[in-house]
């Protein structure tokens, strides 16, 4: 699993059948900030994901790759590689919280 945000969201109108009402989003894989520690930075790479849980562009995801991607009931018949299975609400590295969604209700 991986922490990623949300950069942009892909329309393609020719697809396989399967993948009809699908929403895709471009994410980028997040890392903590080997510079302290204080916060969560981007690596620079993007990847097409399948959002299985109702994310929005600018979202902190979770997601996953390869056959994993695979595993939830909505995604096992999809033709994928990297599906978005959460929203993250926080991180919290070494007592510290590095990232708070500001959307979480605090709690």
């Amino acid at each position: 699993m991986f922490i990623a945000r949300v950069t942009g969201n892909l329309t393609a109108t020719q697809k396989v059948s399967e993948m009809n009402g699908q929403k895709l989003f471009i994410v980028e894989p997040m890392r903590v900030d080997e510079a302290g520690g204080q916060q969560l930075k981007g690596t620079g790479r993007t990847f097409i994901a399948v959002d299985a849980v109702g994310a929005g562009e600018g979202e902190t995801v979770l997601i996953v790759q390869g056959s994993s991607a695979r595993f939830t009931k909505d995604t096992k018949p999809l033709p994928i590689d990297c599906a978005i299975i959460g929203i993250v609400d926080n991180v919290r590295v070494g007592g510290a919280d590095i990232f708070k969604s500001s959307s979480s209700g605090g709690g």
